[in-house]
């Protein structure tokens, strides 16, 4: 199951909106005959991939898979069909799949046609390399990940400012797989204005450039914005006369609105509007404040920060705007997943204890 988990994160990149999944063939000596993984949606999934390789090997072999074999017509059949007629005597799943198409039926119909199945191995793992697909079929929504960079005293910029660079090259450079993994990078209007970003992936080999999704309460997003360059972006925006959309629709970007409270955009609202557009994993690359407004309505689920051995002072500016807390019991708990250290910089994931 080790080496199907390693075989499904080569389409860490490619697979969305389709979850990632990787497939073992092994012999009852223990020889693998087959192996795969699902590389693009509408294309073969993992468990064909492996029987073509396997051929007549697989009649009387055993089948590990990352997740529950299909039991239903997407685009492509389904792959419990296509393992009961290769003759596979066992399978082994890491997790079942929590699609509502699938959910169960398709490890029923194995057992039906007289097959051993498990599940079970490895599956946290498997839950963490398919999170967002997760969180999309049980939430309605994406998983939520919010990236930045701050001095070991939690400050993002000067007072001025000035924060290019805060943490080292090879941090930067880390940031980017995140990217590249993540089917949209949101931001705030604050940060477009300010740091005029692509917010493109750089310097990994990917097929596809993450949707920049911009909330814009006010639709002052520029024309001309660096973000805006490709029409590869989408604004959400609290505005509900559609006549100021037009120009940036003429560019290619869609223009949402999602009116919530005091004129602002309708965070929670945003996120199931993604979950509907097949949106899995979001980044977001942003300011203080709309990181603190994901936080405080709920709609954050794990935390990517760069900490660079400096200090800043409390002059600088902070992380996350949560406003005043009165005391301590309204703190935002998170769980460490991991601390590692990145070129100079460390590199700490956290999931919030709510997610």
């Amino acid at each position: 199951m080790a080496r199907a988990l390693a075989l499904a994160a080569h389409g860490l990149y490619t697979t969305t909106p389709n979850p990632r999944v990787g497939c073992v063939i092994v012999r009852d000596d223990g020889c693998i005959v087959g192996e795969g993984w699902h590389v693009k949606a509408g294309e073969p999934h993992a468990e064909v991939h492996a029987l073509r390789m396997a051929g007549e090997a697989a009649r009387g072999a055993t089948a590990y898979v990352t997740l529950e074999p299909c039991s239903h017509f997407g685009r492509m059949p389904p792959c419990c069909e296509a393992l009961v007629a290769a003759g596979v005597r066992r399978v082994v799943a890491a997790m079942q799949d929590p699609n509502p198409l699938v959910a169960g039926r398709g490890l029923a119909r194995l057992r039906e046609a007289g097959i051993n199945v498990s599940s079970g191995v490895l599956e946290a793992e498997a839950l963490r390399l398919n999170e967002g697909f997760i969180s999309r079929m049980t939430r309605g929504r994406p998983w939520l990940r919010i990236k930045a960079a701050a001095s070991l005293d939690g400050r993002t910029a000067l007072a001025n400012g000035e924060s290019q660079w805060i943490t080292g090259e090879a941090a930067r450079a880390d940031a980017h797989h995140w990217r590249a993994r993540s089917c949209v990078i949101l931001t705030g209007i604050g940060t477009v204005l300010t740091d005029r970003p692509r917010l493109t992936v750089r310097g990994i080999d990917t097929p596809r450039q993450p949707l920049r999704v911009i909330v814009d309460s006010q639709l002052r997003t520029p024309l001309d914005a660096a973000v805006l360059a490709d029409g590869n972006a989408l604004i959400a925006t609290a505005l509900t006369d559609t006549a100021g959309f037009a120009p940036y629709e003429a560019r290619g970007v869609a223009v949402l609105s999602l009116p919530g409270e005091a004129g602002q955009v309708d965070l929670p609202a945003l996120m199931q509007a993604m979950g509907a557009r097949g949106i899995n994993e979001v980044l977001t690359e942003a300011g203080a404040r709309l990181n603190g407004a994901l936080i405080a309505s709920g709609c954050a689920d794990a935390l990517l920060l760069y900490l660079a051995p400096s200090l800043l002072g409390s002059a600088a500016r902070g992380l996350f705007d949560l406003g005043l807390l009165e005391s301590l019991t309204q703190r935002h708990a998170l769980r460490v997943d991991s601390v590692d250290t990145v070129g100079t910089d460390l590199r700490l994931q956290a999931r919030f204890a709510t997610a």
